[in-house]
């Protein structure tokens, strides 16, 4: 069993960091794993899009050794099945994934279930149906999700008045804009490209977490 405790762990993050399988090779998992849990994200996402299940429960497994030291909470990606059999932190889930009640269902009590918003109704939608946080955006183009398009920056300010779940705002967030995004009402982001495709992952986790509030 893992001492992290998921719901004061959530509490308190302000960055989340994903290692996703678009940008990462599955050999180079674990060492971007190790470098961005020593860089000082909070919490850590695998998501696997286009990976077999299975391969997605062997890395997620060899992620949960290195997250465990680190005491940081592992999410999985849309799979709340493999969460539960190895006991992970947490799940999160997309619009067209499980429901969060069905996530919770599988995954047990006390475990964190995040969902994705792309809108101030889905992110109301996410907090009635019992979302422990939101990811919200994508704020800007991104090559992660480039179906999706932005909702900018102009309704973060509304989400957090009327929205009381963590709320951790995610697309194209970096060192550059992060200025932009505090400002505009975000207090946690989620950074993906900016620290899978830094030279120097840590450096660059610590630079943009320095900025946040």
């Amino acid at each position: 069993m893992s001492s992290i405790s998921p719901a004061n762990a959530l509490t308190q993050a302000r960055l989340y960091g994903i290692v996703d399988l678009g940008y990462v090779q599955p050999q180079e998992v674990v060492s971007m794993t190790r470098a961005l849990c020593e860089g000082g994200v909070d919490l850590l996402q695998l998501r696997a899009k286009k990976l077999a299940p299975a391969a997605i429960e062997s890395l997620s497994r060899e992620m949960l050794r290195v997250t465990r030291d680190h005491g940081i909470p592992l999410i999985i990606n849309d799979h709340p099945d493999i969460a539960a059999r190895i006991g992970s932190e947490g799940v999160h889930v997309g619009q067209d994934d499980d429901s969060v009640a069905r996530a919770r269902l599988i995954v047990g009590p006390g475990i964190i279930v995040g969902k994705s918003t792309h809108s101030l109704a889905q992110a109301l939608a996410a907090q009635a149906e019992g979302a422990d946080y939101i990811g919200f955006g994508p704020l800007y183009a991104t090559g992660t999700k480039p179906d999706y398009i932005p909702v900018g920056l102009r309704d973060i300010a509304e989400v957090h008045r009327q929205v009381q779940v963590p709320i951790f705002c995610i697309g194209g967030v970096n060192h550059v804009r992060i200025g932009e995004v505090i400002q505009a009402g975000a207090r946690r982001v989620v950074v993906v490209s900016a620290f899978l495709l830094a030279a120097d992952v840590q450096a660059e986790v610590r630079q943009l977490k320095a900025a946040l509030p």
